[in-house]
């Protein structure tokens, strides 16, 4: 290869990496550049009934130009949490849910949810669980789900303040 051919190889590897990486001159919270657009609000799960099952509820903002997809999460409390679509009042698990640009994905109740099945121990009102958020672009997000009555149903948020960590 000669020297003019390495530089624009470079170049193009230097710009690809900087599209990859979602390069924004907007701050935020979240892990790198591609993540600092993400935020959680009114995360929490209801008391479990038991051991089997638990749903998670929240909120994901993104405040970034680029749609991005949840593609994944993870929790001690399970090793199998699924996220689930509501669709003509029939649940089903999916792979990911959309989070559009400039947009929120609303996990609640009677909708999209995270589904914890399996669950290790049985948290109680007050306690909190930890599960991150896998996207398809941005990093992963850590969250507490603060664990509420079995009847507690999220209010329409105010000011926050998040959850996201």
């Amino acid at each position: 290869m000669n020297a003019r051919t390495t530089r624009s190889l470079a170049a193009l590897s230097l710009t690809a990496a900087l599209a990859i990486s979602g390069c924004s001159s907007d701050s935020g919270e979240g892990s790198g550049a591609a993540g600092a657009a993400l935020s959680v609000s009114g995360a929490f799960m209801p008391e479990p009934v038991n051991d089997k099952m638990a749903g998670a509820f929240m909120v994901i903002k993104n405040g970034s130009r680029t749609a991005d997809k949840l593609t994944g999460v993870t929790s001690p409390l399970s090793d199998d949490l699924q996220i689930h679509e509501t669709k003509d009042q029939k649940m089903r698990q999916v792979p990911s849910l959309d989070v559009p640009a400039n947009g929120e994905l609303k996990l609640a109740r009677g909708g999209d949810h995270l589904m914890f099945m399996g669950l290790k121990n049985t948290p109680k009102v007050g306690d909190k669980v930890t599960v991150e958020l896998r996207f398809e672009k941005s990093g992963p997000v850590k969250v507490e789900l603060d664990v509420k009555e079995r009847t507690y149903t999220a209010q329409a948020p105010t000011s926050t303040g998040g959850n996201a960590h």
